[in-house]
């Protein structure tokens, strides 16, 4: 990676809303640079979604300016120095330079200044402190531009003392590598997140998720499990993963790349844990999953595995009982299982053409509509009732049996 490193000519870098932000800071005596993610994933040519700035003004007097303007100024997260600013419908965070007075792992009380090299030395990992002036020249205070040449992933400084002021560093640690890294992980970094493990018992399960959720949407977060494991990490954060292992992430990321599909961050926490409803509701709560995610896992917990010789009208019925997204994730884990397989069993390329068969029909499936309403009893002179409710569920577990093919006019007859 070259020492004058630029970023001038990319598309995102020409945006006029940047250009206007540089124009609004970059005078009397005062800068604004483009700083972390927007230069790291320039440079690795990866997207750059996000653009975050710095600046050597005082949080006050960014909102001033920026009001004087015309520009709307949020004051998102001004007591750490953040504004952001809203132009044309986006939003661009800035932060003044600061440097952390206090901290306890969790929180800090910070000071603002005017020194570059101290608010890089403050930041997290290398490749995170690499700025862009105004003319899109890299600044790199700490070594960023080595490193991302050889996408190493390493704290700045002292590894020991990057996680003593924020323990989430730990997981953000794991979570870059599986995004960003290559090779072995840094020894140091590696030693200092085992060494500080225990200290991801004070984080809030909130913030832990995110960092494990976003850890398993990389491309493949298979080498960043591993190191998890290796020191201890995983079975602190999935203590669920714990003798039943990751060996099935290869094999999914594999599949995906095979197949197109999506990474999916839950279909891969699936692969690294065991489908028993009650562990995984206990997972979800302690990690404070989201209603959609807890319910997508009890659904595939509690819905039967299901054979690569199962009739497709068999198959039908399980969607039918459990619901399309939950067959689907099993038959999914099934069809990579078979596929890591096919090397040492003749028989998996056979389960694997029948997995193949059954996803195929559970994506393209739609859910029959159950003739009968109460309203239908009602009318043959039942009253409303739990009477009624048991007599509507048998003769839809009938109608089911049928593989759907009898009408209102036949369940009403009663059997033959």
């Amino acid at each position: 990676m070259s020492e004058t490193a630029s970023v001038a000519g990319q598309g995102w870098f020409a945006d006029p809303a940047l250009t206007r932000i540089f124009s609004l800071l970059n005078h009397d005596g005062g800068e604004v640079r483009v700083v972390g993610g927007a230069v790291r994933n320039a440079l690795m040519e990866l997207p750059v979604t996000d653009t975050d700035l710095a600046t050597t003004w005082p949080p006050q007097e960014v909102v001033a300016r920026a009001e004087a303007a015309g520009i709307r100024a949020v004051p998102t997260g001004i007591d750490h120095g953040t504004v952001t600013l809203v132009i044309d419908g986006r939003g661009f965070e800035i932060t003044t330079l600061r440097r952390d007075a206090e901290t306890d792992g969790r929180r800090a009380k910070v000071v603002f200044g005017t020194d570059w090299q101290l608010d890089a030395e403050r930041r997290d990992f290398t490749i995170n402190a690499l700025y862009a002036d105004s003319s899109g020249k890299v600044i790199d205070p700490v070594g960023g531009l080595a490193d991302i040449a050889t996408r190493t992933v390493r704290f700045i400084g002292d590894a020991d003392e990057r996680i003593a002021e924020d323990h989430l560093r730990i997981l953000r640690y794991f979570r870059f590598f599986a995004h960003y890294g290559a090779g072995r992980p840094d020894a140091a970094a590696l030693k200092a997140c085992a060494r500080a493990r225990d200290s991801l018992a004070k984080l809030s399960a909130e913030r832990v998720w995110k960092e494990v959720r976003t850890l398993l949407a990389a491309r493949d977060p298979g080498r960043a499990l591993l190191w998890m494991r290796q020191t201890g990490i995983l079975t602190l954060v999935v203590p669920e993963s714990e003798k039943w292992g990751i060996d099935s992430i290869g094999p999914l990321i594999a599949t995906e790349a095979a197949l197109g599909w999506q990474p999916d961050p839950m279909l891969r926490l699936m692969a690294i844990v065991p489908p028993d409803a009650e562990r995984l509701k206990a997972l979800a709560s302690r990690l404070k999953l989201s209603r959609a995610e807890a319910d997508r896992l009890a659904a595939w917990a509690q819905t039967p595995p299901i054979a690569p010789t199962l009739a497709i009208t068999a198959l039908d019925r399980l969607l039918y009982r459990h619901g399309e997204a939950p067959v689907t994730d099993r038959i999914k884990l099934s069809l990579v299982s078979a596929r890591a397989r096919t090397e040492t069993e003749a028989s998996a390329l056979t389960d694997a053409a029948g997995h193949s068969r059954h996803l195929a029909r559970a994506l393209g499936w739609s859910r029959p509509e159950f003739p009968l309403k109460g309203s239908d009893l009602i009318a043959q002179g039942m009253s409303p009732g739990p009477e009624l409710g048991a007599r509507l569920a048998a003769l839809e577990e009938r109608w089911i049996d049928s593989n759907f093919s009898l009408d209102a006019q036949t369940l009403l007859a009663g059997p033959q």
